[in-house]
């Protein structure tokens, strides 16, 4: 008897996809916004390292390379992308909110609180999958079992 696999849902039609376009679609936005305000550059900079870190992550899966790559754990290097993303967007959308700014700096802080909500979903979201319905190769094993 042969057991069937699963369907596997491709990246664009998952949620985990969507909540990660999401991320990237309002890093995407707060970094716009802090250019044409001509926002202190560290905003910037954070803002664009942050959009081609989610969009590398989301080629990636994509791509299925996650699967290719299996030397390195990318759920536990996809959380801590998001609440490192989390922190550093949640510095730079304070520090652009703080002070007397333009309307684009401002609009480019509340973005970036979006994003930070996003990122903390997006991390929570792969920390449930791995902790209640791991699949592929990093399914748990019961206690008895021998590896």
């Amino acid at each position: 008897m042969q057991t069937q696999k699963p369907e596997h849902r491709p990246f664009c039609f998952s949620v985990k996809g969507h909540v990660k376009m999401l991320r990237l679609a309002l890093t995407v936005t707060s970094l716009t916004f802090f250019i044409i305000s001509q926002a202190p550059e560290p905003y910037i900079v954070v803002a664009g390292f942050e959009v081609t870190v989610i969009f590398f992550f989301i080629i990636l899966y994509i791509l299925r390379l996650d699967r290719l790559i299996d030397c390195i754990f990318w759920p536990l290097l996809d959380i801590i992308n998001s609440l490192v993303t989390a922190v550093f967007m949640m510095i730079v959308s304070v520090l652009a909110l703080l002070p007397e700014t333009t309307t684009f700096t401002l609009l480019g802080g509340v973005f970036g609180l979006l994003t930070v909500a996003s990122s903390i979903a997006d991390g929570v979201l792969i920390y449930r999958k791995l902790l209640f319905n791991p699949s592929g190769p990093y399914q748990k094993k019961a206690v008895h079992e021998k590896i």
